[in-house]
């Protein structure tokens, strides 16, 4: 049989994982590598909204394919009776920005339900309420899939279909594949890949978010600007944010970023004074120029292995991570290896 390797166990290596794993059901044994996986994966710090942020100059052509192809899958998971599972939630949201030059209309608003723009007498009342001067925004209706749900459902549906797991640190690709025979490895090591392949255009984008008890909100509020803040419900908790600190590998909660989002955030919602807070917590995104999602013909000694590489999603892991899966499969099918189908839910 064909021995595909997955490096990486995050949102994104897991999505490659579970369709791999269907689609060579049989004709290939899918081995997934990972020192960490849930719940210390940077995807576990996350509320999981759907929502391109932070993608570097990925171009939107691709940010909206392998976005709306998430946002299906989250749709038929919600459909499908797994909501409660997983923490899949329907939401109103509204995306708000203080940039003089507004908010331009968002090339993936055909993804998302009933995308309208924000009409200037709620901007105004809403800059009053906030204490901020808004510009622009856009109103619709989105997903949030929480990572501590949708990455236990991913792991065990990659299990329940023949997948292998072996948790272990990978250092070098080379070291790897002298020791492991690999047919196709496919690389999701986010910022892993700073040293697994010295990509020296990957830098961690640092997150710093408090969960709290606040079960009166119902609808998420994004503050685009660089300065801004956000409130995003989760089934259990609400979510309050945060910062995107470039290059700081600091995974320590800043006394001062708290003071940001507390302060900004309760702005928005003076209601959450009275919330009562669960927890504060670090994440680091995998920052990149752009997200890299291409098949490499790879060389190791004497031998040439292709190695597809998906990483660099920065603050869009959630939002990519189903459509990102989805190329990697279809890259892997120019390879020739023995194929059958078998897709569920």
């Amino acid at each position: 049989m064909k021995q595909i390797v997955v490096l990486g166990a995050g949102v994104n290596g897991l999505c490659a994982a579970v369709q791999l794993a269907e689609h060579y059901y049989n004709v290939a044994n899918v081995t997934l590598i990972s020192e960490d996986v849930t719940p210390n994966t940077t995807g576990d710090v996350s509320a999981g909204l759907w929502g391109p942020y932070y993608c570097g100059n990925t171009p939107d052509h691709k940010i909206v394919q392998w976005s709306a192809d998430t946002h299906v899958f989250f749709h038929q998971l919600w459909r499908n009776g797994l909501a409660a599972r997983i923490g899949v939630s329907l939401q109103p949201c509204t995306r708000l920005t203080t940039d003089p030059a507004g908010y331009p209309d968002p090339a993936w608003r055909d993804n998302v339900f009933g995308c309208t723009k924000v009409p200037q007498s709620e901007l105004d009342r809403l800059s009053y309420e906030h204490g901020r001067k808004y510009t622009g925004g856009y109103h619709f209706a989105t997903f949030t899939c929480e990572p501590s749900g949708l990455l236990p459902y991913l792991f065990n549906r990659f299990i329940n279909v023949g997948g292998r797991f072996v948790r272990s640190r990978v250092e070098c690709l080379d070291s790897l594949l002298r020791s492991r025979k690999a047919d196709l490895v496919v690389n999701c090591t986010g910022l892993g890949s700073l040293e697994l392949v010295g990509d020296k255009e990957v830098l961690p984008i640092r997150g710093q978010v408090a969960r709290v008890c606040a079960p009166w909100v119902f609808e998420i509020l994004l503050d685009d600007s660089d300065d801004g803040n956000y409130v995003i419900p989760n089934t259990e908790t609400v979510i309050l944010g945060g910062t995107h600190q470039m290059n700081d590998f600091n995974r320590t909660v800043s006394q001062e970023d708290s003071k940001f989002i507390f302060d900004g955030c309760e702005r928005m919602l003076p209601s959450l004074k009275s919330a009562l807070v669960v927890n504060e917590q670090v994440g680091l995104r995998p920052g990149r120029s752009a997200v890299r999602l291409e098949l490499e013909q790879y060389r190791a000694g004497s031998q040439t292995v292709p190695v597809i590489h998906n990483y660099g999603h920065g603050g869009c892991g959630v939002t990519l991570c189903w459509g990102c899966g989805i190329e990697v499969l279809e890259l892997s099918k120019s390879l020739n290896l023995a194929t059958t189908t078998r897709s569920r839910l």
